[in-house]
């Protein structure tokens, strides 16, 4: 299990580092007011096309706590934060290049990666009971992937195909090109400590050696991945617990 750390006072984020979050979006009415008092009227609008409510408060949660982050990391007001988007929907930030980020949901938790300078990609899933999971794998995933899913114990296929799944689509997400482009040109292995890692890259990107890839579990049954282009060791990750009154540092 990831190790998650909890501060109350907002941690500083080195040059040559990674701050990983995650963040439980089921929040009560007080916190979902003020989160949402942080949103653009763009963003507000967007919450107001949610056709249910539950959907409204996380969208309102993850943008609000995004905003909140990204406002503490530059110093700034989460309300001036500034976001463009690329091609592909990727968000980045107009006016301020000295920090890269994304961010993932998927059910009650978000996951949010951030790093000074360099590409980030990072995909949540809840895992799910996968009956048709050799199926989506053999039209998505590599020969070897596949393979290597098909010989897995059937119990065990759920955890392995979201392993996968959050490595390829992380990947894409750090280029910007989202599912858009095949998954097939991705390829996903592990070492012998069962860590994924990426094998091979049919993309025009910069080579494998210039890209790190993470997996972590943000809470039980729950699968995440984070890519970097940049070769970057564990320990200079932290991962962190978001908690509503989180400050930043006097």
């Amino acid at each position: 299990m990831t190790d998650w750390q909890q501060t109350r006072y907002f941690p500083k984020l080195e040059k040559h580092q990674a701050h990983i979050w995650r963040a439980n979006l089921d929040l009560n009415k007080r916190e979902i007011t003020k989160l949402a008092t942080l949103l653009s009227s763009e963003e507000t609008a967007r919450a107001n096309r949610f056709r249910f409510m539950e959907h409204k408060r996380r969208f309102i949660a993850a943008r609000g706590i995004l905003r909140q982050l990204l406002g503490a990391y530059l110093a700034i007001n989460p309300r001036s934060v500034d976001f463009s988007y690329g091609e592909k929907g990727k968000p980045a930030l107009s006016n301020a290049t000295e920090i890269q980020f994304n961010i993932s949901h998927s059910q009650e938790y978000a996951l949010l990666g951030f790093i000074p300078e360099h590409l980030i990609g990072v995909d949540l899933e809840y895992q799910r009971a996968m009956p048709d999971a050799l199926k989506i794998a053999q039209r998505f995933f590599s020969p070897r992937e596949f393979k290597t899913l098909q010989a897995t114990a059937p119990e065990q296929q759920a955890k392995l195909f979201f392993q996968l799944w959050t490595a390829k689509e992380a990947y894409l997400k750090a280029l910007g090109t989202g599912l858009s482009d095949s998954l097939t040109g991705v390829e996903i292995a592990f070492d012998r400590n069962q860590s994924p890692y990426l094998f091979s890259l049919q993309q025009k990107s910069p080579p494998i050696s210039d890209w790190s890839l993470y997996s972590c579990t943000p809470i039980a049954n729950y699968s995440g991945a984070f890519v970097i282009n940049q070769p970057i060791s564990a320990q200079q990750i932290t991962f962190w617990h978001w908690l509503p009154d989180l400050l930043p540092k006097q």
